[in-house]
Formats: C-alpha cells, sequence, structure tokens
C-alpha cells in the first residue's frame, strides 16, 4: 500500500465524489487520490459494507443531490474487501444462512403489513370525514395507503423522523396536490422558493377542501377528489 496515502478520516465526515476517476473530495475541498491498491465497494451490499468498514481503514463517499444524501460507496484496501467479499460468499451458501434470510422476510413482511394497518388508521384519522361522507373517506385513505407505504417507495410516511400522524398528513397533502391540483402540469419559475411556495398554497386550497368533507357539507360529483378515487365505482376498501 503506498505511503503516501491521505489518513483515513472518521465517518461522519468521510468524502464526496471527486472531479475525476480514483479521486475524492475532502470536506474541506481538497481533492485527494485514491490510495494505491484500493477499490470502490459499491452500494447496496450492506453486509459487505458493515464488515469492509470494521476491517479497517476506510474512505465513505456520499454526494448531495439537493437535500438528500446518497452513498457512492465505500474505498478500501482490495485485499481486505476480496477476503471479506469470499467469507461473505461461503456463509452466503449454507442451509443456515438460507433459513435465516427466509425468516427474516417474514418477519419484515409481517412488520410492513401492520404498519400499513396503523398507516391507514392515521390517514383516516386525520381525515375525519363527517359520517356522510364515509364512503369517500375510506376511497381516499386506502388510495393514500397504497400509494405511499411500499417499501422503497420513497415517500414521506416511510420516514421515522416524524410521528405517524404527521406522515399520514403530509401524505395526504402529497397525494391531494398531485390528484386534484393541477401542480403537475405547472410551469413554475426556477426562482428560489417559488416551488415551495406553491406547494404551500396548493396545500391551502387541499385544507379548505378536507374542511368541506368534515363539516359534512354537500359536494357535488364534479368535486377532483371524488373522481380521483372514483367515488361512483364500486373499488374495496381492504388495506391488505
Amino acid at each position: 500500500m503506498a505511503q503516501n496515502r491521505e489518513p483515513a478520516v472518521p465517518d461522519d465526515e468521510g468524502f464526496s465524489p471527486g472531479p475525476s476517476p480514483g479521486t475524492v473530495r475532502a470536506g474541506d475541498g481538497r481533492v485527494l487520490p485514491v490510495p494505491a491498491g484500493w477499490v470502490l465497494v459499491a452500494p447496496g451490499d450492506a453486509g459487505l459494507t458493515r464488515r469492509v468498514k470494521a476491517a479497517g481503514d476506510h474512505w465513505v463517499v456520499r454526494e448531495k443531490v439537493g437535500r438528500r444524501s446518497f452513498s457512492r460507496g465505500v474505498w478500501a484496501a482490495a485485499e481486505i474487501v476480496e477476503r471479506i467479499r469470499a467469507e461473505l460468499m461461503a456463509e452466503r451458501s449454507t442451509e443456515a444462512y438460507a433459513a435465516k434470510k427466509q425468516a427474516a422476510a417474514a418477519r419484515r413482511q409481517i412488520g410492513q403489513a401492520a404498519y400499513v394497518e396503523d398507516f391507514h388508521k392515521a390517514v383516516t384519522a386525520f381525515l375525519a370525514f363527517h359520517p356522510n361522507h364515509c364512503e369517500l373517506a375510506d376511497r381516499v385513505a386506502l388510495a393514500v395507503t397504497r400509494h405511499a407505504t411500499p417499501v422503497g417507495s420513497g415517500t414521506v410516511a416511510r420516514t421515522k423522523r416524524i410521528p405517524i400522524e404527521r406522515r399520514a398528513e403530509a401524505a395526504v397533502i402529497a397525494w391531494m396536490r398531485h390528484q386534484t391540483t393541477g401542480y403537475d402540469g405547472m410551469t413554475i419559475p426556477r426562482i428560489k422558493g417559488k416551488r415551495r411556495e406553491v406547494r404551500r398554497m396548493l396545500a391551502r386550497r387541499s385544507q379548505e377542501l378536507l374542511e368541506i368533507y368534515r363539516r359534512g357539507e354537500p359536494v357535488d360529483g364534479g368535486c377532483l377528489l371524488r373522481k380521483a378515487v372514483g367515488a361512483e365505482g364500486n373499488e374495496t376498501t381492504s388495506v391488505s
């Protein structure tokens, strides 16, 4: 291994991708060459990444896109990566490992089903429609839940940073923005804060519409909320 390589940095600092292959950019802006003999472990195999990071020097690479930060992999010594990869392959080829994976998948499925049910209840509670509109509330809750809860969907329903009640509210407003407003077809000026301003305006309109249903007022059949869920159809209200 090259003796002039930069020392590893703590995981909570890390690097961003460099301007050219085989380089990274440090937090202070310096562009550093990747140490000789190191390889990039691409994201996607959590077990491999976890063991490589625990095995010794490594460089974590993350890239910020908008407000979100995405893993771009971990650089580490090739001999360490290959050794750990071989160990994992041996472990993962056993019947015991297959049984463990199957049991873990079953637990995740049970947990997902429970979360879908809890989220559906939270959405229904947020809607709080008058009994006059209970059927519509069921349809909206079902539509929002189906859209927001799939694993990997990246919606607000999948975050654990806020209570489920706030997730439900945010998911309803986001769903309504796309289903009951002209947001998707709008031409919004590329001015800082303008898109957020438009979203807030549309959110207020959505809340005003929801209040009508909460008060139990009659709504004509042309309501976009009713159209979005096919209120005149015979859709089931099961969340399974």
